[in-house]
């Protein structure tokens, strides 16, 4: 997958007149890292609802912690760990679904590509929601932020081997959801070929 959409350079000024708390400085960061917030909330919870408190409440600790920024590191950086932390703790906060994750059963197919390089955007979406949430989320953190397993073990408060698995299932889980989804296409693409 891509880069991801956080790496948006926010001006040294915008960031001086933000922690000075001028709101339109506040109001230019919040309207550049809406969205990338919001996409990563998503993708870490499954719902929409829930992504837009998660942005809400991130971007509101944003606020109240600027000053606190030192700028050791790229500002969407530790925007985007303000926004992955909302998102698992809203997920711990929901024991259910934070403790639901793949059985150890599935099948291990070695070096098979990716599952969503041959999706469509729309049967990829329709595909995640069918993973459970943690699994969801360690394949987002994974493959899109490009988190290191050592990373999202920190922060799901789980092992590195942990967080591998949940990778290797959830790209299986997730192959296998979309085959189905594949095959549907495939006649069409072939009639269209001849």
């Amino acid at each position: 997958m891509s880069a991801t959409s956080f790496q948006i350079e926010v001006p040294d000024t915008v960031l001086a007149r933000a922690r000075r708390g001028e709101t339109g400085a506040l109001e230019q960061i919040y309207r550049a890292f809406e969205r990338p917030a919001f996409t990563l909330a998503l993708r870490m919870l499954g719902d929409a609802e829930h992504a837009r408190e998660t942005v809400h409440d991130a971007m509101l600790h944003v606020l109240e912690r600027i000053g606190q920024f030192r700028g050791e590191s790229p500002f969407w950086g530790w925007l985007r760990q303000i926004v992955v932390n909302q998102a698992l703790m809203r997920l711990r906060k929901e024991r259910g679904v934070v403790l639901e994750e793949l059985p150890a059963d599935d099948d291990v197919q070695g070096n098979a590509p990716p599952p969503w390089v041959l999706a469509d955007a729309r049967r990829l979406e329709q595909a995640l929601t069918h993973l459970p949430a943690l699994t969801r989320s360690v394949l987002w953190l994974y493959h899109v932020e490009d988190y290191t397993h050592q990373e999202i073990a920190e922060l799901t408060g789980k092992s590195v081997s942990f967080s591998k698995s949940q990778v290797m299932r959830g790209s299986i889980r997730l192959r296998n959801l979309l085959e189905p989804l594949q095959e549907e296409a495939a006649p069409c693409m072939t009639a269209t070929a001849h």
